[in-house]
């Protein structure tokens, strides 16, 4: 049997995700240096984020299933949660590294149009996704939950959909 969860090995064939869950949260967050010679700005931001993904790769309870990020002038960062409750309980936790982030973020940027921050955030439930993978690593909601093979009921998008990447009948 093929091993489909080893993270960084290609996968030859076509392959979806499993998502045994009621909901999911797709959490899209970046950040855009408007002023690049501005480093005082634009780095701390960056670190903050590094601090908080560290911490929250260190306590897989806290809700962050996987990240995947992409960087340039204006970066993305897609980071998938059990929940929406998961995601905010984080944002709010006086004892997680989120608030003391945002407050030095109000402090040293604010509105001064320096780096601009952005997110984005859905709730996914069964029936309202599907996903398929060729020639790949894990990545993205196989990484994040169970990659299995694309075949029988997981073979067409339609069928996909129609489970919500549930577990096969």
């Amino acid at each position: 049997m093929t091993d489909y969860q080893t993270p960084d090995r290609i996968i030859e064939e076509r392959v979806t995700a499993r998502v045994d869950a009621e909901e999911l949260v797709v959490f899209l967050i970046g950040m855009r240096v408007n002023r690049p010679w501005k480093v005082h700005r634009w780095l701390p931001v960056a670190r903050a984020m590094g601090r908080m993904l560290t911490e929250l790769s260190a306590a897989p309870d806290m809700g962050l299933r996987h990240v995947e990020s992409w960087f340039g002038r204006t970066s993305i960062m897609v980071q998938y949660w059990s929940s929406f409750e998961a995601l905010e309980a984080y944002a709010t936790s006086k004892s997680a590294e989120h608030v003391p982030a945002w407050r030095a973020f109000n402090s040293l940027v604010g509105s001064n149009g320096d780096v601009g921050i952005w997110h984005e955030t859905y709730v996914v439930r069964p029936g309202t996704f599907e996903c398929v993978y060729n020639n790949m690593p894990r990545f993205g909601l196989s990484r994040a939950f169970e990659t299995v093979p694309a075949v029988g009921s997981y073979a067409r998008a339609p069928t996909r959909l129609a489970q919500g990447g549930r577990r096969a009948a």
